[in-house]
């Protein structure tokens, strides 16, 4: 996976999350159920996305990874 498309999965991920846990605690009023399933799925991605962070982290070579020439990689 490329550098570029990973920052972005993170941060989707994380944004995204974000507003589900907004709009899940704003609908558990009206509707409980769908509401509180609504804030656990946003919490999920949240989740997802800060272990994608640390997988983003952990890479060790970002430009073998993006497959540009005169790496490691193609050594």
């Amino acid at each position: 996976m490329k550098k570029s498309t990973l920052d972005q999965s993170v941060w989707t991920a994380i944004y995204g999350g974000l507003l589900l846990v907004m709009v899940g605690l704003w609908a558990r009023d009206a509707a409980p159920g769908p509401g509180t399933a609504l804030a656990a799925l946003g919490a999920l991605s949240v989740g997802v996305g800060v272990v994608l962070v640390w997988v983003r982290s952990r890479r060790t070579d970002d430009a073998a990874a993006d497959g540009k020439p005169g790496t490691k990689a193609e050594r």
